[in-house]
């Protein structure tokens, strides 16, 4: 299998996402251009730290680079003041300069912490994101956003800071535990359901042998939707239009990611797949698409075996009210009024302003009354 590269073009900030097996073992190579001297400070967690650091560290020895490494706490909780605070000194007492690489080694959450840790250091290092899940492959290491969750909402705290390379090896995706890969999965076919009807179509036809193992079908997957990223984030960087279609699904998620403690019990991407499902029964009930719509999207989630209703989330949820409040502190509020990325048909979202409360709460109740 070939290496492809999708260009990110953004004027003096462009970069490169290279997509194929084998990129951490030629990491040293591919990185070593960036570098004005021979040192490299990366950030992982204690997962991929187990798994896949001992292999960074020898690509890097090969070139003769050397790396220091610091392992944070896996999970959406390191998202933190207090993980970014620690990631922030040690850069420090690695005596990081503003000219040096610091490289983000793992999934979105450590993507999007080391991410805005460079933002930061010294008003702003260069950064490299080697993102070890689908998730973060197809999704949270391209475009730039970085930041950090607080009790008050998910992502509040962050900078627009572009890495200068990403690097997608495909083949760390066989080490992901299957629930991992499915999440991931909820970020691909969000792709399909905002622009894409024909590469919709592709997945229903093609994700159960991705799931399964397929690599090469796994390499399209994640090039296709980091195309479709990086031509949004072309036209629109800073989320002033466009790019907010890229959070189809993330307004019913986000709310439900804190209304379970940013824990196990959901993951990102299976709450963006139910946040989908959602925001297409919205829709429908909007009279913007048909019936049709939304049942295909739930039918082909739950053949990937995935969440796909507040009923598939373990534990207690806020009554609608609750929920609807916590949507209320999210990043899309405008002027107080909540904006959703609705649909009219798979493949055709758009951005809708000041949505109905009590159609939202409907659907929200009906969700909840499916539980008990």
């Amino acid at each position: 299998m070939t290496v492809d590269v999708v260009p990110v073009s953004l004027g003096a900030r462009s970069y490169e996402v290279r997509i194929g097996p084998g990129l951490i073992a030629r990491a040293g190579a591919e990185i070593a251009p960036l570098l004005r001297r021979p040192r490299l400070a990366v950030i992982t967690d204690d997962t991929v730290a187990a798994h896949h650091l001992l292999a960074l560290a020898e690509a890097m020895e090969q070139q003769g680079i050397a790396m220091t490494a610091l392992a944070i706490p896996a999970g959406e909780g390191s998202k933190n003041w207090e993980q970014f605070a620690r990631c922030s000194e040690w850069l420090l007492d690695q005596k990081v300069e503003r000219r040096d690489v610091v490289v983000a080694f793992g999934g979105g959450v450590v993507g999007d912490l080391v991410g805005f840790a460079a933002a930061t250091l010294r008003r702003g290092v260069r950064f490299v994101q080697i993102p070890t899940t689908l998730l973060a492959q197809v999704d949270s290491s391209v475009g730039g956003k970085t930041g950090i969750n607080t009790p008050q909402g998910k992502n509040l705290i962050g900078a627009f800071h572009q890495p200068s390379l990403v690097l997608a090896d495909i083949a760390v995706l066989d080490t992901l535990p299957p629930r991992d890969f499915l999440a991931g999965y909820g970020e691909v076919v969000k792709y399909g359901l905002l622009g894409d009807v024909a590469f919709f179509d592709w997945l229903e036809a093609n994700a159960p042998a991705m799931a399964a193992g397929d690599r090469a079908k796994r390499q399209y997957a994640v090039k296709r939707s980091v195309q479709m990223k990086a031509d949004i984030v072309e036209r629109d960087e800073t989320e002033e239009g466009d790019r907010a279609l890229l959070n189809l699904g993330h307004t019913f998620c986000h709310a439900l990611e804190k209304a379970t403690g940013y824990s196990s019990r959901l993951l990102h991407g299976e709450g963006v797949a139910i946040g989908c499902a959602l925001a297409f029964e919205l829709s429908q009930r909007l009279g913007l698409c048909s019936q049709e719509a939304p049942s295909r999207v739930r039918a082909h989630l739950k053949a990937m075996g995935m969440k796909v209703d507040l009923a598939d989330i373990p534990g207690d949820l806020p009554d609608a009210a609750g929920l609807l409040a916590l949507m209320g502190q999210d990043k899309k509020v405008v002027d107080g009024k909540l904006r959703f990325i609705l649909a009219r048909g798979i493949g055709q979202a758009f951005v809708a302003e000041d949505v109905p409360g009590d159609v939202v709460s409907a659907v929200l109740r009906d969700g909840l009354r499916a539980r008990s």
